[in-house]
This record gives C-alpha cells, sequence and structure tokens, in this order.
C-alpha cells in the first residue's frame, strides 16, 4: 500500500464542554488532520488487479498499513487508502465520489468511517445512502460499524458516546434491509462478546489497541473481503 502520510492522530477533535446536542460534544475542524491517501500509481495497480478501495477517518490511519499486508497474505488482494484522521462520513463520501470519478471503482469497496459521527448521527444514514447511490448496485460495500467511549471525557459524555455509536449502527443496520451488496463488518458486535474486549482492545475507548485490537478488527474485515459476496 504505496500512501502519501501515514501519521497518527489522536481522538478526533470534539469540545469537552459543551456536551453539544446528543452530548458526546461537537466535531472540531478536521481538514489538517494526518492522513493516508495511495498514489495515483497504487489505485490504478488496485484497480488492474481487482483489489480493494478503503476510505477512513484516524483509526483507519492507524490500521490501514497492517490490514494491506493482512489482505495480500490471504488472497493477494491490493489495497488503496484514502483514509484522514477526524473526518466524518461526508468527507469520506466525499472523497468516494472523486475517486470513482476520477479512476472508476474495484468490485470492492471497504468503509471504516462512522466514528466521527457520534457528534451529529442523525446525518449519517444519508451518508450511507449517497455511498451506496456513488458505487451501484453491482459492487459490494463492507462497512465496519462503530464502539466509542472516550476514556478522555467526563463518564456523562462516554455515556452518550455509546449511545449515538448505537445510533449510528443502527442506521447502518437499517440500509442493510435494502441493499443487498452492503455488508457490515460487526466490530462493535465482537467487542461485546466478552466484557474484557473493550479493555484490551482500545486502548483509548476509540482506537485499537496494538497489535491485539488492531489485528482482531483487520481480521474481521479480512474475513469479510475475502468471503462470499
Amino acid at each position: 500500500m504505496a500512501a502519501s502520510s501515514v501519521a497518527v492522530s489522536a481522538l478526533p477533535a470534539a469540545a469537552a464542554t459543551p456536551t453539544g446536542t446528543y452530548g458526546s460534544g461537537s466535531l472540531g475542524p478536521w481538514s489538517s488532520g494526518t492522513r493516508a491517501i495511495s498514489t495515483d500509481t497504487q489505485i490504478r495497480k488496485v484497480l488492474d488487479t481487482n483489489g480493494v478501495f478503503m476510505f477512513g477517518d484516524s483509526i483507519a490511519v492507524q490500521d490501514g498499513k497492517s490490514l494491506a499486508i493482512r489482505l495480500a497474505g490471504r488472497d493477494g488482494s491490493q489495497l488503496a487508502v484514502h483514509n484522514w484522521s477526524g473526518r466524518p462520513t461526508v468527507g469520506a463520501v466525499d472523497a468516494l465520489a472523486a475517486w470513482a470519478g476520477r479512476f472508476g471503482l474495484p468490485r470492492r469497496i471497504l468503509m471504516a468511517t462512522g466514528t466521527n459521527d457520534i457528534f451529529d448521527p442523525p446525518k449519517f444514514a444519508a451518508q450511507v445512502e449517497r455511498a451506496l447511490s456513488i458505487v451501484g448496485p453491482n459492487r459490494t460495500v463492507y462497512w465496519i460499524n462503530i464502539q466509542v467511549a472516550r476514556k478522555a471525557v467526563t463518564a456523562t459524555m462516554q455515556l452518550a458516546d455509546q449511545r449515538n455509536s448505537a445510533w449510528v449502527n443502527l442506521q447502518l443496520s437499517d440500509a442493510q434491509k435494502g441493499h443487498g451488496n452492503l455488508r457490515i463488518v460487526r466490530w462493535a458486535e465482537y467487542l461485546a462478546v466478552k466484557p474484557n474486549r473493550l479493555a484490551s482492545y482500545l486502548r483509548d475507548g476509540l482506537h485499537t489497541s496494538i497489535p491485539l485490537g488492531q489485528d482482531a478488527r483487520n481480521e474481521l474485515a479480512v474475513q469479510a473481503l475475502t468471503g462470499p459476496r
């Protein structure tokens, strides 16, 4: 995976106070966030070899290189990424639209975004529909759902994070009912299976721990991408 940058940011920009309309605070400016974006050469290589396009946020910035190695080792697929720290889903879908217009799209699209939508959950559903409209019915979209309960904020905001994460995930599940080509990578459910996973797989209540959480999340994604479509 060739990328223009692979720096990793911390938590999404959010105001500790006020708590915002939905209790998790508000999303701050993200345009200057660290990013990992594949070169045109890598993008075209992915298209030529039936690989995968990935659009994500800071978790994807951190975990993308490891995912690319794991995916290539599993079935030889190449990965091209457009990952940007702090970015909400609207920005990820903007990038998807830009790549679709400039390069075209492969058969598999991985969306690793939604974490930064906890600050304004109602906007998420429209972006999922927009992404599926761009991709069309003949390609498969794999979407990793979310789990956020940031350790650096108050207990009240942590509860809001969890509530808003569930809200985002519900919208994703609702979208799947109307789109047979949408596959959900169920990261939230994986973490919920065992009580200790939240503490051991998330280093700050959001980003994966390395290597435990990173390996687990990436393995779920690779299993989905290489499984039946």
